[in-house]
């Protein structure tokens, strides 16, 4: 498969700016891979499609507030900084992103906040856009991590909406958001209400979490037309012993397993073992599914409506079938159907 594959005439107004007002009254397109069949349904009714002791297997990372404002020293050139992963606690070093990187040198400080309340400097060069900062701050680490993240803004994705609002601090997280990590949401999970989780609870559907946080990546372009030669970025991920028993108890006794999401989909297809068993374990992950894949865990996946070229529409069309899959965004499209992190859902089937 080539890259040019994955375009569709997509069109800015297709892509929703706000979430809809209830998280589980979304659209919800319903896709059968082995017929073609396609439904328009409210999401909320995904549970007519699963029975007891099915389980839905969901991405419990939580994003961080990892966009921050500051200044360079001296000249007082503003800095956008974006906060990827802690390197070392005690030392306070943390990997970032720079933006604009040109201006940011080894041994620049710069400054964040009012009467610029927290210090930073560069210490060295990680890529062409990263560095690694050093904060200065003389209190306590939880001092030190709360006055970071109360600097921090919500990462929402700049093609989503420029201005970041106060509802995004709550509607870009999952309602079952607990291991903190991600700059990225786990957007087909942010559909789930707590009445709905209670209503899947009462049918008997069974609930699982893995962790994987996600991170910038997910919104890197690929720019090789062969796929077999783009890199995706690692992201860290945790399957813990109760997780990888559920799944193994679902697949072993005939029950549906369903993928919410594809960061769900990545971690899965890491951590299974040749008998097609997930193995309990966490570490670093950069795998990259696309056409053709053999899926060996998931019988079902919910995912968001992705944008064109995208590593997460790839994915989606290995588990669904490229012609399937294509199709079916041809028809949302037509249907009205709002794409992107804030947009609507697909169930596959």
């Amino acid at each position: 498969m080539k890259l040019s594959q994955y375009g569709y005439d997509f069109k800015s107004e297709m892509l929703a700016q706000y979430p809809a007002e209830n998280r589980d009254e979304s659209r919800l397109m319903v896709v059968n891979r082995a017929t073609g069949t396609i439904e328009h349904r409210i999401f909320k009714d995904i549970i007519e499609y699963f029975d007891e002791k099915d389980l839905f297997l969901f991405n419990d990372t939580k994003v961080f507030p990892a966009r921050l404002y500051g200044n360079k020293e001296k000249t007082g050139a503003e800095i956008e900084i974006f906060l990827l992963r802690e390197l070392n606690r005690e030392l306070r070093l943390w990997d970032v992103l720079v933006d604009p990187a040109r201006k940011i040198r080894i041994g620049n400080k710069l400054y964040f906040g009012e009467d610029d309340m927290m210090g930073a400097e560069v210490i060295d060069n990680t890529t062409s856009r990263g560095r690694t900062l050093r904060f200065l701050f003389d209190g306590s680490y939880e001092e030190f991590k709360e006055a970071l993240y109360r600097l921090g803004e919500t990462p929402l994705p700049r093609w989503v909406r420029e201005k970041v609002e106060e509802e995004d601090t709550e509607r870009y997280q999952t309602i079952f958001a607990k291991h903190e990590g991600a700059v990225a949401a786990p957007t087909a999970g942010m559909h789930f209400s707590k009445h709905l989780l209670k209503r899947m609870e009462i049918k008997g559907i069974d609930s699982a979490f893995i962790t994987l946080h996600a991170g910038l990546g997910n919104f890197r372009n690929v720019d090789v037309e062969d796929l077999s030669k783009h890199k995706m970025d690692s992201e860290q991920y945790i399957v813990s012993e109760e997780a990888a028993q559920m799944v193994n108890s679902a697949k072993s006794s005939g029950h549906k397993v369903v993928a919410i999401g594809t960061t769900v989909m990545r971690t899965i297809e890491t951590a299974v073992s040749t008998g097609g068993m997930i193995k309990p374990q966490e570490g670093w992950t950069n795998k990259f599914i696309f056409h053709p894949y053999d899926f060996t865990v998931a019988d079902a996946m919910v995912s968001n409506l992705h944008l064109p070229h995208s590593t997460q529409l790839m994915m989606v069309a290995a588990f669904g079938g490229y012609d399937c899959v294509m199709n079916a965004y041809d028809v949302a499209a037509k249907e009205g159907y709002r794409f992107g992190t804030y947009g609507d859902a697909m169930l596959i089937l």
